[in-house]
């Protein structure tokens, strides 16, 4: 995948960055509690990934936003990025239902995140016309039919002579 996914903002005010976001871009914000507590302001923003804005998680910790990267493991990813110089902020947290995250200082200090998503489920196959045009026509036949009334009985019929 490799592209940014999601943006996410840790400010000390998140109900002010939500304000200025919302007037200087227009961004829709969906208010979520977090299993923890946490209030996560979601937005979806036109163009590009979507993303969230939240307290500062540390005491101390200044307000920065925070690049997703896509990835098909977090494992994976945060190993490489070990070993060519990073280090771990976040190892590895999964999301359930959602996915997973990891979080690290790259070699020069910058904060980076990797984004497993959960698989999806497979979409269900289309139905092919015909054999939805036959499993529609019994049930059309039977709504046809009113209620209580039995078919009329065949009147016996002469049979041709010898």
């Amino acid at each position: 995948m490799s592209a940014f996914v999601h943006m996410e903002l840790s400010t000390t005010d998140p109900q002010r960055a939500v304000e200025f976001y919302k007037k200087l871009f227009g961004w829709k914000f969906n208010e979520m509690k977090m299993a923890d507590g946490v209030v996560y302001n979601g937005f979806t923003a036109e163009g590009g990934p979507g993303g969230g804005i939240q307290a500062v998680q540390m005491p101390g910790q200044p307000s920065a936003w925070l690049p997703y990267v896509g990835v098909k493991s977090v494992k994976g990813a945060m190993d490489k990025a070990k070993a060519l110089g990073a280090t771990s902020i976040v190892e590895h947290i999964p999301i359930p239902g959602f996915g997973a995250l990891g979080i690290v200082s790259d070699p020069t200090g910058a904060a980076i995140a990797f984004w497993e998503a959960a698989p999806r489920p497979p979409a269900p196959k289309p139905v092919a016309k015909a054999a939805a045009k036959a499993a529609a026509k019994p049930a059309a036949k039977t709504a046809a039919k009113p209620a209580g009334k039995k078919p009329a009985a065949k009147k016996p019929g002469k049979r041709g002579k010898k």
